[in-house]
């Protein structure tokens, strides 16, 4: 190679190199401690990119308990403002009220292990949650609009960081609230403050907020209701004909032998929703078991839950 050719290359490599530095980003990383989980652009429909749900799932995932809340300090580290996917937030740190209707996802084991943004360790099968700019941590109750069913989370973590999305659930409280299959639901997020905490037990807290999941309320309060399973909630009768149906026909076959005896689902009209449903027991832990019996009976793609009715 020739002289003049060596130095027109050399000349073209530092070009090259200068063009790179020019698209170096010149903001500031994110500040420490970041954010966590650092989430990945999301799939259509379901959860995380390179996210899922775990190898082996739990037998009794579905009778995980709600998170008890307790007066917790906040956590010094998790309340600076940070920048997440070029969005900026700046976190709660008072003990205010908090009610948000959005959609939930939630992120399983790509972050399993990992610690959160108040340094404790992910446990996807916990009832944890992450939230953008809630204090932390703080404990909140989700809701899912469409079926009613409702969930008491301890959120110690920060996420969503997408437009429309207000909480992160943990995978067990995705499977109690019947997000897991679809990857996201629209709910309502509400925070328990202290005063709340307080003032009364995680159950009456559930009671007042008309949460049927989230713990038996008291005796004056419950009257003559039992823990029944819940299979789905439509707005289309049709819909609701079809899944009782398909739980007919499934619970006439040898392998609902193993269930109790005299289950008979039936429709119930609430208000624009028509739920199908399952048994009418007195204690909540029956009816959680019962509803892990039938998720196994029905497989992967009906979730159940339980409510009060």
């Amino acid at each position: 190679m020739t002289a003049g050719a060596s130095a027109k290359r050399l000349a073209t490599v530092l070009l090259v190199a200068l063009a790179g530095c020019s698209t170096a980003p010149k903001s500031p990383p994110v500040p420490s401690p970041a954010p966590s989980p650092a989430q990945p652009a999301p799939r259509s429909g379901g959860y995380y990119q390179n996210d899922g749900p775990p190898d082996k799932v739990p037998a009794d995932i579905l009778a995980t308990p709600d998170a008890v809340p307790r007066i917790e300090p906040f956590h010094t580290g998790a309340a600076r403002p940070y920048v997440a996917l070029g969005r900026s937030f700046t976190p709660i740190t008072d003990d205010r009220p908090l009610v948000q209707r959005g959609r939930a996802s939630w992120y399983g084991r790509q972050f399993h292990g990992n610690r959160t943004s108040t340094g404790e360790i992910y446990d996807m099968f916990a009832m944890t949650a992450a939230h953008p700019t809630m204090p932390l941590p703080s404990y909140a109750q989700v809701t899912n609009l469409r079926s009613g069913a409702s969930v008491v989370v301890r959120v110690n973590d920060r996420g969503p960081f997408h437009d429309g999305r207000v909480i992160d659930l943990s995978y067990a409280a995705a499977m109690r609230l019947g997000v897991v299959g679809n990857g996201t639901a629209e709910v309502e997020v509400r925070r328990l403050t202290h005063v709340e905490i307080a003032a009364a037990s995680a159950p009456q807290i559930a009671a007042a907020a008309a949460a049927p999941v989230a713990g038996p309320p008291p005796a004056d309060v419950a009257g003559d209701r039992r823990w029944s399973v819940q299979l789905g909630a439509f707005s289309a009768p049709d819909k609701a004909q079809a899944m009782l149906a398909r739980l007919q026909s499934e619970l006439a076959t040898p392998k609902a032998q193993e269930l109790p005896a005299g289950l008979a689902p039936r429709i119930e009209r609430d208000g624009g929703l028509h739920r199908v449903l399952l048994g009418a027991l007195s204690e909540r832990d029956a009816a959680h078991a019962l509803a892990a019996r039938l998720a196994a009976l029905l497989g992967g793609d009906i979730v159940t839950w339980v409510v009060l009715r």
